[in-house]
């Protein structure tokens, strides 16, 4: 006997050449935390299997992906508004982040994944403190993870032996939906021996690094005034490269960047709402595609995005290339959807294994539905999916094969306990001491 079916539902297909199409009247058949098929409604006996969701009316499609974020960050939502990227860091971030407790991020990064349950993410690639905390709720919640603990180079040597701790003790842990690699913040906080010290422990742990690279355009000007190199030419001399590597933003990546990412097949995580508030530019996703290197969608922290919505990223990434290009026929709906799910899964790593409703994948699965107003007339699916989507059309949410929502109900997560629990610690919080900050923001 199997685990589940979902009968009569649409499909979305998305091909690694970019094209992308609905099967209509599909079922999806899973067992063992994998889809076993997808094949025409009516092939399967219901009585084969131990839960059946119908899907009648509904869109099936991958499990969302967010390749970057600071999830427990959502327990300081709404307290760094309308200020530059370097008071974000040095007057608001920062000091309030010198208030953080382990307790805390636990709490938070329950609040931050039922966010993403309800909005369709499955998997998460998180780069913050604490992550022991992290990564208990993340078993807690059911869903997929891929873990780095943030650490700097003023944390000395110790925090990278801690960092590397972690990475041993939860690789592979939850039934293998918990995946770890080293997180140094940056170039600029963390300089070339401590980079290298993280290189060091990721070979010899046989894991990644997640980092943040030429985050925006001044980053790359001061790295080049101060050592003639950009941040991602730096990342490569002090050897980062070898080892699967993720840099979040990049928008401040150059031509002559291009080949080094290319590669290294290095992935980016591509935030754009982030970049709209703090007014950072964009990245050259275009560019990155031109040149073979993968690109994935992030929301990043919810203190420069205010949510963990993932369609808001999807949409505004297809939006601000268009107009970075001054050309609406680039950045088309199936490129978009390719990056939203199989290009996501390559950033993360997981190239055969996430981002497709094939056969062999593993069980992560989203129910959408496209019924509402602001989806009529439907003439498109897939354009629908990249424009209209909001978060609360994601009606159900499956991670190996495990029901996490059904009919916009949480399986797994206590939300009224959870908002009790972060409540309760705002004042603490929301405390900005002077001088009292976790480091100094100084590209």
């Amino acid at each position: 006997m199997s685990d589940l079916l979902i009968r009569n539902c649409g499909v979305l297909n998305v091909t690694f050449d970019a094209r992308a199409f609905v099967l209509h009247e599909h079922d999806i058949l899973i067992g063992g935390g994998r889809i076993e098929a997808v094949q025409p409604t009516g092939q399967a006996d219901p009585s084969h299997f131990r839960e059946v969701i119908d899907g009648t009316g509904l869109l099936a499609m991958p499990g969302l992906i967010n390749c970057h974020a600071h999830v427990p960050m959502v327990i300081f939502r709404g307290l760094a508004e309308d200020v530059s990227i370097e008071r974000w860091f040095n007057d608001y971030m920062w000091p309030l982040e010198s208030n953080l407790q382990p307790d805390d991020v636990y709490w938070g990064m329950q609040l931050g994944l039922a966010e993403m349950i309800r909005a369709g993410v499955t998997s998460v690639a998180d780069h913050y403190f604490f992550m022991d905390e992290a990564a208990k709720a993340v078993e807690k919640a059911g869903t997929r993870a891929l873990l780095g603990w943030a650490i700097f180079g003023s944390g000395g040597r110790e925090m990278v032996e801690r960092s590397a701790e972690f990475v041993a003790d939860w690789q592979g842990a939850a039934d293998g939906r918990i995946r770890t690699l080293m997180a140094p913040h940056a170039p600029y906080t963390c300089d070339d021996d401590y980079l290298r010290a993280c290189l060091k422990e990721a070979q010899r742990l046989g894991v990644g690094i997640h980092i943040h690279v030429s985050e925006e355009m001044g980053q790359t000007r001061a790295s080049l005034e101060k050592r003639g190199l950009t941040p991602i030419q730096v990342c490569e001399q002090v050897g980062l490269f070898s080892q699967p590597t993720i840099i979040a933003h990049a928008c401040g990546a150059l031509p002559e960047d291009m080949p080094i990412l290319a590669k290294h097949g290095v992935g980016i995580a591509h935030a754009p709402k982030t970049y709209l508030k703090l007014a950072m530019g964009t990245a050259p996703v275009l560019e990155f595609r031109r040149n073979g290197i993968p690109v994935g969608l992030a929301t990043d922290g919810a203190v420069s995005n205010n949510t963990l919505d993932i369609w808001e990223s999807l949409r505004l990434m297809a939006m601000t290339q268009k107009q970075a290009a001054a050309s609406p026929e680039v950045l088309t709906i199936p490129e978009a959807l390719t990056i939203a799910t199989r290009e996501s899964a390559r950033v993360i790593g997981l190239p055969d294994e996430l981002g497709a409703l094939e056969p062999g994948y593993l069980a992560d699965v989203i129910l959408v539905d496209l019924k509402g107003i602001h989806h009529q007339p439907l003439h498109s699916q897939t354009a629908s999916l990249v424009y209209n989507t909001a978060a609360s059309d994601v009606r159900t949410t499956i991670v190996n094969g495990r029901v996490l929502m059904r009919d916009r109900q949480l399986l797994t997560l206590d939300e009224a306990e959870i908002v009790v629990r972060v409540r309760a610690n705002m004042a603490r919080l929301a405390q900005r001491v002077p001088n009292q900050r976790i480091q100094v923001y100084n590209p």
